[in-house]
């Protein structure tokens, strides 16, 4: 079963532990423009425009993890902090690391935007940024 924490818990853990990575799942596009945790890392569990989850999703986080990450050792080892939009996204990424071996995975509740609020509107009620945690654009 899949621990899931609040932003502020993640950015905690992040803090605590250099052990410690977010994943983030989105899109490229999401990752690029519209904003990420800073230090993250972005391997996409789908894109548009099929938007289907990709067959090679975690394949492609292990290269990644082991580019970016070569003092980690076995990077099924790292604490994974999932993050994606709204959380949703970030779960089912988070439950294929872990069937395949992680041991470590957190997904992110909120994600990076948050909830709709009831102008059908993010980035208002919750998520990594209405947080003030570190975030960047490319």
């Amino acid at each position: 079963m899949i621990k899931e924490i609040s932003p502020l818990e993640a950015w905690d853990l992040l803090q605590a532990s250099e052990n410690s990575v977010v994943l983030d799942v989105r899109s490229t596009m999401e990752f690029l423009y519209v904003g990420h945790p800073i230090g993250a890392v972005n391997v996409p569990l789908k894109e548009p425009p099929a938007w289907e989850t990709d067959p090679e999703f975690v394949v492609k986080v292990r290269r990644s993890l082991r580019e970016v990450r070569r003092d980690a050792g076995d990077v099924e080892d790292l604490t994974i902090l999932s993050i994606c939009r709204s959380g949703q996204r970030s779960l089912v990424a988070a439950e294929l690391l872990e069937a395949d071996g992680f041991r470590h995975v957190y997904n992110v509740l909120e994600g990076f935007e948050g909830v709709r609020d009831g102008e059908n509107h993010r980035n208002t009620v919750n998520g990594w940024r209405v947080h003030g945690l570190p975030w960047e654009q490319s």
